[in-house]
């Protein structure tokens, strides 16, 4: 690591530090127009702002960057007492090299959701996250630790999706008092032009499920999941998910601990996962791929150090060299809790063969909705 490097970075950041200081208290009504008793749109945002130094393993130089991670518009409503609807934007890695300030916003979910009768069953339809694992469907607002973990959207290029989402139908429900959860998704997955050998437009469609079991507090109607809780529920959730889509098939085990501990918060989360992208996905090589996440919150000062270890294991013999371990270290002040806070981590890429790389990083959140 070059000394110099890092220490201008750090230099560098410190207006952004201290404009913490000028953030104003988060108000607590929320934001939404209610039309009548049945049509009501409410609103919401996510400003992550970032600064980070991050190692070439070629040059061993840092390339050294401002942006913001994510600017998001969320709308959601009601339509009718049985069907509503969430839409959300996105204009992420704003000003990050090769800069392209002009880059414009792009849609990041949109679907209706048909609730019939009561929770459980109802259909999702639309531009939604696949239900696979617990990770991938965190709430970006309120991830555990800096973002979601290197393997949660592997599939995300291979399939053609967008950061992750994809189109099409979910079915899915709560049971046993809201203790067992369901959803199973058919997503459009990989399409393409058709070529004098080839039509993959005409593949059979890509299958996603998932189900988890909570066994104490639940998460009932919740799109996506929060990763960090204060102390204000217990949750230990256990599921599993699959994603298949002709020759492609990949599995996970998952499960997350949240665990009041006197005014204080333990948060933990373990993915385990399979990927083989067969014939169908070709740049998916087969693998295993592990990621723990913790972080213990301490109430009195309002911070959370927080740790990621991840493996990622090639299955491939010509592919071993590729094998790495990652790991990141760092620190989260919420003075408003998700709403509004600060983090700060160390990540470390240390590959089987190469050089091992570093990245510094420091983020502003604020999240309303």
């Amino acid at each position: 690591m070059r000394v110099k490097d890092a220490t201008g970075f750090r230099f560098r950041l410190l207006p952004l530090i201290v404009l913490v200081v000028l953030v104003p208290a988060i108000a607590h009504a929320q934001a939404v127009i209610k039309v009548n008793d049945n049509i009501s749109i409410r609103f919401g945002t996510l400003i992550q702002a970032w600064g980070d130094a991050a190692q070439s393993a070629t040059t061993n130089g840092y390339a050294q960057n401002l942006f913001m991670r994510r600017m998001r518009i969320l709308i959601g409503g009601t339509l009718t007492p049985t069907i509503s609807f969430f839409f959300q934007t996105d204009n992420p890695n704003l000003g990050k090299a090769p800069k392209a300030l002009g880059s414009g916003f792009i849609t990041q979910d949109a679907f209706l959701e048909w609730k019939p009768r009561n929770n459980a069953f109802m259909i999702d339809a639309g531009l939604m996250l696949p239900p696979f694992c617990r990770d991938c469907l965190g709430s970006a607002g309120a991830l555990l630790s800096l973002d979601y973990n290197s393997w949660s959207f592997l599939a995300s290029a291979p399939t053609q999706s967008s950061v992750g989402r994809d189109t099409g139908f979910q079915a899915k429900g709560y049971l046993a008092g809201g203790h067992f959860e369901y959803r199973a998704a058919v997503l459009q997955g990989l399409r393409s032009a058709a070529t004098s050998t080839n039509n993959a437009a005409r593949n059979p469609f890509r299958v996603t499920a998932r189900a988890q079991y909570h066994v104490w507090d639940t998460e009932v109607g919740v799109y996506v999941y929060p990763e960090v809780y204060f102390g204000n529920k217990r949750i230990l959730a256990i599921g599993g998910g699959l994603d298949h889509q002709q020759d492609y098939k990949a599995y996970t085990v998952d499960g997350q601990l949240s665990l009041p501990v006197a005014k204080n918060a333990f948060n933990g989360i373990l993915t385990l996962y399979s990927f083989d992208g067969g014939k169908t996905l070709t740049t998916l090589a087969r693998q295993r791929d592990a990621a723990l996440q913790a972080g213990f919150y301490l109430a009195p000062m309002k911070i959370m150090p927080f740790v990621r270890i991840e493996k990622q294991d090639f299955r491939a013999s010509s592919l071993n060299g590729n094998d790495n371990n990652r790991q990141q270290l760092g620190v989260g002040w919420y003075p408003n809790g998700n709403n509004f806070n600060v983090k700060a981590a160390y990540s470390r890429v240390d590959p089987r063969a190469g050089k091992t790389t570093n990245e510094y990083t420091v983020q502003m959140q604020f999240f309303y909705y």
